[in-house]
């Protein structure tokens, strides 16, 4: 966990992560997209045990970043595979919590279960 963890009840936890104040879900599924920053990006990563954090991650983080924020959803594995030219095997490997779990959630992308 990073330090400056506090409960505020219903699930959400607001942590201070690289100098700032970020709300997240019980899964830790950022409550906001726009919470996210490349600085909040690479301690979350650290913590997670994802040394060293390489371009091909960022590659991936800034894809569904950028898919999310034209498209309004998460892109479909099949999408993702093809924006980043990576199979879903690479991708999964590349995050030690695959790609639900690490990348998108690494990305600030919304709880998978609270879209619609």
């Amino acid at each position: 966990m990073v330090a400056g963890e506090a409960g505020s009840g219903g699930g959400r936890r607001v942590r201070a992560v690289a100098g700032r104040e970020v709300a997240f879900d019980d899964e830790g599924f950022f409550e906001s997209f726009d919470d996210w920053s490349e600085d909040v990006f690479e301690e979350l990563a650290r913590a997670s045990g994802l040394t060293p954090v390489s371009e091909r991650h960022r590659q991936v983080v800034r894809f569904l970043r950028e898919y999310y924020a034209y498209n309004g959803r998460a892109p479909l594995n099949n999408e993702l595979r093809k924006g980043t030219g990576m199979s879903l095997l690479e991708l999964d490997d590349l995050f030690p919590e695959g790609i639900k779990m690490g990348a998108r959630r690494l990305a600030g992308l919304p709880n998978p279960k609270t879209c619609t």
